[in-house]
């Protein structure tokens, strides 16, 4: 009996390890729900630490961690204007997962009340 791959897939490459390493690593960073909300805050544009906490109820710090967590992972780029950094999404691959898995939650969500 042959065994069957965790993933059914028609493209055998897409089932390495190096790919599934990288899909883990993409749901590692948005596995934290104020990375989530940070990325749908700046889904309508870039935006400094200032804004964002507007929008965010967190501490500064908290808000500067997460930050640098999104831009290390490379999710998140960074200008500096002054003393003011302004942070942008830089990898649509991750708002396009957030926005499909918050909806599909939403949707749940709504039809089981």
């Amino acid at each position: 009996m042959a065994k069957r791959s965790p993933v059914p897939s028609a493209d055998p490459s897409i089932e390495s390890d190096e790919v599934f390493e990288l899909a883990a690593e993409v749901f590692r960073v948005m596995s934290a729900p104020m990375r989530l909300k940070i990325i749908s805050c700046l889904c309508n544009g870039e935006k400094n630490v200032s804004q964002l906490l507007e929008g965010i109820e967190t501490t500064q710090p908290n808000m500067s961690q997460h930050l640098n967590t999104l831009y290390q992972s490379g999710v998140l780029g960074k200008r500096r204007e002054g003393v003011q950094i302004y942070y942008r999404i830089i990898n649509d691959r991750v708002v396009t997962l957030c926005r499909a898995v918050c909806t599909q939650i939403a949707i749940e969500t709504e039809g089981g009340r």
